[in-house]
């Protein structure tokens, strides 16, 4: 990860003193993200997004924006993966024969920034890609208590994030407040792609045994992602939009928002949390 962080001289200004020190920053760096796929005897590839994002596990992001974008629905479709060009800030994708993909469900305009994921869209339509993993009928129940020892475990592990202030993360929980996995990136949608991406790969989709935690806000994008991974648990440290909200109960997920050490707010999906 020494690639997530650089370092530079700043002139830190109280009302007593001026002091020259060093600090550290997440590093914000624009990623290619390309497939190539074969149409006939036609061999196609195109650019699909470019994404500002920190460095690291950027196979992972690839993969995970793929999926959650309804591009590719299992890791078999993916025949190869490359740094094209031998770049570190591109990223091809070889998609296996005789699959080709739909991309008029990911629709981009060629950037998006690190903290707008479908602000980039060409229209509200090519959000709304259907998840592989519908709605199913569970008796979930987790105690209260759980959610609030959540907090100090995030902050436990995002190690970055202690040294800059400047990285989201996303990490997964079990049922049990158990640790699993993290991902940061300066771009929220990024983290949880990441994560998405990284859970793919190692065949745990779909995620409806775990709970997601966002250290930021819960956006539309966000929970939209979640719905397409199986994920029926959320938790932002932040607040969640309207729209959000929305998809969270159209989607039957349980969404909690401001979250505290000793409080947090039930927005979606109450039967799940025994209080």
């Amino acid at each position: 990860m020494e690639t997530s962080l650089c370092t530079i001289a700043v002139k830190k200004v109280n009302r007593e003193v001026i002091l020259n020190m060093m600090d550290d920053l997440a590093v914000e760096e624009p990623l290619e993200l390309k497939i190539s796929y074969s149409e006939g005897l036609q061999k196609i590839s195109k650019t699909i997004s470019v994404t500002m994002r920190t460095p690291g596990h950027d196979e992972e992001l690839a993969i995970g924006f793929l999926f959650t974008e309804g591009i590719i629905q299992q890791k078999e479709q993916i025949r190869n993966i490359s740094n094209a060009h031998f770049s570190i800030n591109k990223v091809e994708i070889e998609l296996i024969e005789n699959f080709i993909p739909d991309l008029l469900s990911a629709e981009r305009n060629f950037y998006t920034t690190s903290s707008c994921g479908v602000c980039g869209k060409t229209s509200i339509e090519s959000v709304k890609t259907v998840s592989k993993f519908p709605s199913t009928t569970d008796d979930i129940v987790i105690n209260a208590p759980i959610f609030f020892a959540l907090i100090d475990e995030l902050k436990k592990q995002q190690a970055i994030f202690s040294k800059t202030g400047g990285l989201h993360a996303s990490a997964l929980f079990s049922f049990e407040g158990s640790f699993i996995l993290l991902r940061e990136d300066v771009g929220r949608h990024n983290a949880l792609d990441k994560v998405i991406g990284a859970a793919l790969q190692k065949d745990m989709l779909p995620l409806s045994n775990v709970i997601l935690l966002l250290s930021g806000r819960a956006s539309f994008e966000l929970i939209q992602k979640a719905v397409m991974a199986g994920i029926k648990i959320v938790v932002a440290v932040g607040a969640p939009s309207s729209l959000a909200v929305q998809l969270a109960i159209d989607s039957e997920i349980t969404l909690i928002g401001f979250l505290k050490s000793d409080k947090f707010n039930i927005y979606a999906g109450e039967q799940r949390i025994k209080l």
